[in-house]
């Protein structure tokens, strides 16, 4: 990574945003935080909508744009969608609606998988929202090849991690569930194309099986803010604790509990609404 832009005193810092419908992007904010200790994150969880999966892609985009002018109004400078529905829906109408912002997206990571696969079998598991937006069907012109891609549509698993259940039995059913078929299709790489599905990885990985690899793409999306972060001169070298802060539009005391339990971070957590006109604002 180019840190020569990179200062060095995080009482200055210039916060990451990050923002999901849930908890779910709290394994790519994870991922930040451990390849970037001292760069403070903004994080807005929009569980008043969650899930989004289900929810249209043009309430998506309307969504999403007023999450992303909510951060920049609370500070953030790079702005990472850490919901793979919400980039596959309003990543590029972000981009054109401010030019001058560096957004961050989440995508399937079928590009490795292709590259890995043996078997030319390769399984990708997402909500129906990330599958419908034109950014999942770009990833197939480019890569797919001569590689068959397995869809799979997951609607019970965000639920479930939102609940943070995440090795009960209602989850161990819906997890063999899905893949099933996936499996009987003898894949061998397995796309988690959901920022919540990291955290039912253990159970994932077991049921699938030792022969076929579950690939993560958030830590790749950690590794892409830092190299943007380091372009703007905003990357944080000092060592030091950044302050990081937590919304939610939903139950401050219950995403505080999910906190601790999936990140071990314990922490306060504030409140933001929904006003009328789709503005977001913080409750001071």
């Amino acid at each position: 990574m180019n840190t020569q832009f990179a200062i060095r005193n995080s009482q200055f810092a210039i916060p990451v945003g990050v923002f999901d419908s849930g908890v779910g992007g709290l394994s790519v904010a994870r991922e930040i935080m451990t390849l970037l200790p001292a760069q403070p994150i903004i994080y807005l969880a929009d569980q008043a909508h969650a899930p989004y999966g289900q929810r249209p892609l043009a309430e998506i985009r309307t969504l999403s744009e007023g999450i992303a002018r909510f951060l920049l109004a609370e500070g953030a400078g790079v702005i990472v969608i850490a919901c793979n529905t919400a980039s596959a829906a309003a990543l590029h109408g972000l981009r054109e609606q401010f030019p001058a912002v560096p957004f961050v997206g989440m995508e399937p990571a079928v590009k490795p998988a292709v590259e890995h696969t043996r078997s030319c079998h390769v399984g990708v598991i997402a909500t129906a929202a990330t599958f419908q937006g034109e950014l999942f069907a770009s990833l197939l012109d480019r890569y797919a090849g001569r590689v068959a891609i397995h869809t799979q549509i997951c609607p019970e698993l965000v639920p479930l991690v939102e609940a943070g259940e995440l090795d009960s039995a209602g989850a161990r059913s819906a997890v063999q569930r899905y893949l099933a078929p996936l499996l009987l299709a003898g894949i061998d790489q397995l796309v988690l194309g959901c920022t919540h599905y990291p955290f039912l990885r253990p159970l994932i990985e077991e049921i699938a099986g030792a022969d076929v690899a579950v690939i993560d793409p958030a830590p790749a999306v950690a590794r892409q803010a830092g190299r943007v972060l380091a372009q703007q001169g905003w990357l944080v070298e000092d060592a030091a604790s950044p302050a990081h802060q937590f919304y939610t539009t939903g139950d401050p005391t219950r995403f505080q509990v999910a906190l601790r339990d999936l990140l071990d971070v314990t922490t306060d957590v504030r409140q933001a609404t929904w006003q009328q006109d789709n503005r977001l604002l913080p409750v001071r």
